[in-house]
This record gives C-alpha cells, structure tokens and sequence, in this order.
C-alpha cells in the first residue's frame, strides 16, 4: 500500500475528451480539486473544457494561456499529442518539484521528458478501460500500469488508491505488449461482434436484433469467464469435437470471407490453448 500524503495535490487537466472527463469526474469525487482543464487553442476543443471544467468545478483554458500552479498535470491526450502538449505547456510553469503524468497505454513516460529536464517528476500511468463517446466508466476497480520516476510513481500509486483502483508496475520495453493485450480485450472484441452480427445476417438476423439477441450468452460467456477462466468456460462443436459441425461452418462463412478468417484463426488458438476433442482431425480442417 502506498504511504498516505497529508494533503492532495491540486490537478490540472489536459484534455477534455472521453478519458480526460472520466479521470476529472472520478478525481473530483474522490477529494482532489481540478483546477483547470487545459485545451488546445481551437474553438471546438475550448468549447469542450469549458463543459468539463464546468461540470467539476474548475477553469477552462487554452494552451496558449494556461498558467499552471498546481502540484500535478495529467496529459490526457491523445498519444501522438503527448510530447507536443508537454511542449506547449513549458513556459506555463515552474515545472520543478511538479509531477506529470500522461495516460497512454503504448507510450512510456519519456514522452514527458522535456518536463523532467526543467525539474518535472514524470510518470505514464495508464488505466485499462475503455472510453467513448456516451459512456463515462467509473475507475473504481479499474487496472492502472505504471510506470515512471520514482516520485511519480509513488503519488500516482496514491492516486489511484483514491480512485479505488489497482494500479500495477509495467517495464517501458513492455508497454506495446501490454497496449496489444488491451486492443484484444477490448477495441478487437467490439471487431468480434461486428463480424458475428455480419454472420447473424447471413442467418436472416438483422443487425439490431442479432445485437438483442447475443446479449445473454454474451453475458453468460463473460460470467462464466469471470468466475471459471476461458478453459473451463470453453464450449460448443471444438470442445466437443464435433468435427462435422465445424465442417459446415466453413462452408457456409464462404459467403463471408473475413468472417470465415476470424473463425479459422480463433478456432486455431482454441485448439492451442483450450480444451478440445478429436483434435488431429480438426487441425486438419482448420488448414484451409
């Protein structure tokens, strides 16, 4: 556990888009005061923080004419924009005794490193969970890897034991590693039910309706997961060897190529990693 500080260091956020508001939202609630949000000069990014700062109690202002007093900045931009905001932002304070931080999951902390030359303890501290437009996640119970100068580490630590997070150590050589894993559960996963809604059409289903319709045993495979792991959680025709089945399901996902691909390599790792009958004889279906 973290050693506790006597006093929560006042924020300034950069950014105001999907995971900048549910960081300020979550940091405000749990006792920190947001003291500004920070936007890019643009009239559509300004009108933005001015929201966000609205809804957490704090100022909105552009890069361009931020002064920044508080103790801690979070760059929540996105990753091709880290350095360049850090850049901006070097006349906008003292940087020396502040803590930086940034929140990409590919990126180690040097992205900061400009910051940590005028006196910056820096750090990247990523949460795993996903952000979109219409959804605001809590981070409560949500994974943060992090990374960084020591001191960094050690607030950012704190902070996310405010949030009722986890947070947990990641090496900068394994943070594309750690990013990839993130893309599967997540963005690669929203692909996977693209693709069974395109079956689901082949099948007569509409898109809307297939949605509806695969909700619970969505639910159910998640719950399963969740409390068994993916061996034990494991079913169907490749768990049971059912190479018949299989079979029939390669030759109608002809009409749907890409779909049939999906089908072909995710059956490929069931096999590798999951348990499976008749398996000589589905590997050798699988080949084509």
């Amino acid at each position: 556990m973290a050693v506790r500080i006597s006093k929560k260091p006042r924020v300034v956020i950069v950014g105001a888009g999907n995971l900048a508001g549910a960081l300020a939202v979550s940091l405000q609630k749990a006792g920190y005061r947001i003291e500004l949000i920070i936007s890019r000069p643009g009239a559509a990014s300004v009108q933005r923080a001015r929201r966000l700062a609205r809804e957490v109690g704090a100022s909105a202002v552009s890069a361009t004419h931020a002064q920044i007093r508080s103790g801690l900045v979070w760059f929540s931009v996105p990753d091709a924009a880290i350095s360049s905001a850090a850049h901006s932002l070097l006349r906008a304070a003292d940087w020396k005794g502040k803590i930086a931080l940034h929140s990409s999951g590919a990126l180690t902390s040097d992205e900061l490193r400009v910051l940590q030359e005028r006196g910056a303890a820096i750090a990247s501290v990523h949460p795993l969970m996903t952000f979109v437009r219409g959804s605001r996640p809590t981070l409560a119970e949500v994974p943060f890897a992090i990374e960084g100068d020591r001191k960094a580490v050690r607030a950012a630590r704190i902070i996310v034991e405010d949030l009722r997070g986890q947070s947990f150590p990641i090496r900068k050589e394994r943070k594309e590693a750690y990013h990839a894993w993130g893309m599967f559960v997540s963005p690669l996963l929203s692909a996977l039910l693209a693709a069974s809604e395109t079956v689901a059409a082949a099948a007569g289903v509409g898109r809307n309706a297939a949605r509806q319709r695969m909700l619970p045993i969505l639910k159910q495979t998640l719950a399963n997961y969740a409390r068994l792991g993916a061996p034990r959680s494991f079913s169907g025709p490749i768990a049971r060897g059912d190479v018949g089945t299989v079979r029939k399901h390669l030759k109608v996902l002809r009409t749907v190529p890409e779909a049939r691909e999906v089908y072909l390599t995710l059956a490929r790792i069931a096999l590798r990693e999951l348990p499976a009958k008749n398996r000589a004889e589905l590997e050798k279906i699988l080949k084509h």
